[in-house]
C-alpha cells in the first residue's frame, strides 16, 4: 500500500526523532512535544489558529484518556497513608522477619514481599518500609545491603513495576497510544514481566551468591551501622502506640486485596465474558481501596475523619500528579499521530494517522521480521528509559507498536515488550538517576555499585524475555 507523506509526516518524524535523542541525554521532553504538535498541527491545518487551538485539545484528549490512572494512583496512595495513621503498615511486615533464617532465604524473601507490595501500592511508597523493617533483619540474617537493594530494584522497581498488573497505570498508558484494548497489554506485560524478572533474579542470585555471608559473620553489624535509620525510627516509634485497629486492617486489607485478585482472576478464566480487565478491572480495585480508605479513617480518626480523609486524597493527588503530570503533554503528541485521535485533535472528521503513515511508507525497505520488530521496541523503551521515568517514554512505544504490528507481531505483544524495556530501565533497576537512588540511600550502598550489580542480569532478562515474546506469541 502507497502512503503518500506530506510534510506534515516528515515534520512528526522529525519531532519523534528529536524527543528520543532528548531522552537518551536524559533531559525532559515536554518541550519538544508541546513545541512539536503546535507546529505539526499549523503545518497540517495551514492555520496558526489551528495550531493553538489544537496544544490544547492534545493535552485536553490526554487528560481524558488518562484521568482514570491518576484516580487509580491517588486512592491506592490515600490508602496506604491510612494504613500507617494506624500503624497497619508495620503490622503486616513484621511477622515476615521471623522467616529470615540466613542470607539465601532472606534475599527471595524480600523479593517475594517487594513484589507484592508494590503490585498493589506501587514501588516507591512501598520502598521505605521494605527497607526499614526487612532489609536490617536480612543484614543480620548475613544478606549484603548491596544484595538487599539488588532484590527490591528487581521486584518492586522491575518485576513489579514493569508489568504493573493491579493498578494498570503502564499497560493503561501503552494501551491508549497503540488504539487498542488495556487487558490486552496488562496479560502479556504480565508474563513478559514474570520472564524477564525471573531470569534477572536468578542471574543476580547465582551471580553474586558467594557475597552472602554466615549469620554470625562481623560483617553483618558493619552494614548494619550504614542503613538508614530515619524510616527505622520512625515506624518503631508507631509500634509502641499499635491498637487493636491496627491488627485488625494489618490483617483485612490484605486479605480484601487478595480476594479482589482471586475475584478477578476467576472472571477472567471461567466466567466466558472476558472478566474485569483493563478499565473495569482498575475501577473495581479502586473502588475496594476507597471503602477500605474510608473504613481506616474513621477507626484511625473517629470525630476528625472527615478531614483525615481529605488529607489523604489531596496528598494523593499531588503525589498522582508529580509522578504522571509530565506524562500528558508526552501522550498528546503521541495521540496526534494516532488516526484514532488526531481527527478530535486537529478538529476535523477524519484526522490523518501521522506515524503509521511514515511506518507503513518505510515498509518496503525493512525486513518483514517479528524478531526485528520486537527487538526494535524493546531497544527504543530502553533509550525512552534512560529519562529516568520509565512511564514517560511509554506513548512512544505504545505508538511504535501499534504502527510495526504488520510485522508478524500483534500489537498488544510489541507494547508490552516497550513497556519492559522502559520500565525496567527507567523504573529504577539500571539507571542512577532515576528511583534507585532512594533505594541506594535506605540501603546505606553507593547508587553506581548498585547499577553495576542490576545492569548485566535486566539486561539478559529483557533479551530472553523479548526471545520468549517472538517464539511464544
Amino acid at each position: 500500500m502507497d502512503v503518500e507523506l506530506t510534510f506534515a509526516h516528515w515534520l512528526y518524524g522529525i519531532f519523534t526523532l528529536v524527543i528520543i535523542i532528548t531522552m537518551i541525554f536524559r533531559k525532559g521532553v515536554v518541550l519538544p512535544t508541546l513545541l512539536g504538535t503546535f507546529l505539526i498541527a499549523w503545518v497540517y491545518k495551514g492555520s496558526i489558529v489551528g495550531g493553538f487551538t489544537a496544544i490544547f485539545n492534545a493535552n485536553l484528549v490526554a487528560a481524558q484518556e488518562l484521568f482514570s490512572i491518576f484516580l487509580i494512583i491517588t486512592f491506592m496512595l490515600a490508602l496506604l497513608n491510612s494504613l500507617k495513621d494506624l500503624g497497619a503498615d508495620v503490622r503486616m511486615i513484621q511477622p515476615i522477619q521471623k522467616v529470615m533464617v540466613n542470607g539465601h532465604i532472606s534475599f527471595f524473601v524480600i523479593i517475594g514481599v517487594t513484589y507484592v507490595i508494590s503490585l498493589f501500592f506501587w514501588p516507591t511508597p512501598a520502598v521505605p518500609l521494605i527497607c526499614a523493617l526487612l532489609v536490617p533483619a536480612a543484614v543480620r540474617a548475613g544478606l549484603p545491603a548491596i544484595l538487599a537493594a539488588v532484590a527490591i530494584a528487581l521486584a518492586g522497581q522491575g518485576m513489579a513495576l514493569s508489568s504493573d498488573y493491579i493498578v494498570q497505570v503502564a499497560p493503561s498508558l501503552s494501551a491508549a497510544s497503540a488504539g487498542i484494548d488495556t487487558g490486552l497489554v496488562a496479560d502479556r506485560a504480565l508474563l513478559l514481566s514474570v520472564i524477564a524478572g525471573g531470569v534477572a533474579i536468578l542471574l543476580a542470585y547465582f551471580l553474586y551468591r558467594k557475597t552472602i555471608r554466615a549469620k554470625d559473620d562481623p560483617q553483618n553489624e558493619v552494614d548494619l551501622n550504614t542503613l538508614s535509620t530515619v524510616e527505622s525510627s520512625k515506624n518503631e516509634a508507631k509500634t509502641s502506640n499499635l491498637s487493636r485497629w491496627s491488627k485488625v486492617f494489618a490483617i483485612g486489607v490484605p486479605l480484601t486485596l487478595l480476594l479482589v485478585v482471586i475475584y478477578m482472576m476467576y472472571n477472567k478464566l471461567f466466567s466466558g465474558s472476558g472478566g474485569l480487565v483493563g478499565g473495569d478491572g482498575a475501577a473495581f480495585v479502586g473502588g475496594v481501596a476507597v471503602i477500605l480508605l474510608l473504613l481506616s479513617t474513621i477507626a484511625f480518626g473517629k470525630h476528625h475523619a472527615l478531614d483525615y480523609i481529605t488529607n489523604h486524597i489531596t496528598d494523593g493527588f499531588v503525589f498522582a500528579f508529580k509522578a504522571m503530570g509530565p506524562v500528558i503533554p508526552i501522550a498528546g503528541f503521541f495521540f496526534l499521530g494516532s488516526g484514532d485521535f488526531s481527527g478530535t485533535i486537529l478538529g476535523v472528521e477524519e484526522g490523518p494517522s501521522l506515524l503509521f503513515g511514515l511506518v507503513e511508507a518505510t515498509q518496503d525497505f525493512l525486513p518483514q521480521s517479528s524478531l526485528l520488530a520486537a527487538f526494535s521496541v524493546l531497544v527504543i523503551g530502553i533509550i525512552t528509559g534512560l529519562d529516568g521515568s520509565g512511564f514517560s517514554g511509554l506513548p512512544l512505544t505504545g505508538a511504535l507498536a501499534a504502527s510495526l504490528e504488520t510485522s508478524g507481531m500483534d500489537a498488544a505483544t510489541l507494547a508490552a515488550i516497550g513497556q519492559m524495556g522502559a520500565i525496567w530501565t527507567g523504573g529504577g533497576t539500571i539507571v542512577a538517576w532515576s528511583s534507585l537512588i532512594a533505594i541506594a540511600g535506605f540501603c546505606g550502598v553507593s547508587v553506581m555499585e548498585l547499577v553495576r550489580k542490576n545492569f548485566l542480569p535486566v539486561i539478559i532478562g529483557l533479551f530472553v524475555m523479548a526471545l520468549a515474546a517472538v517464539f511464544v506469541f
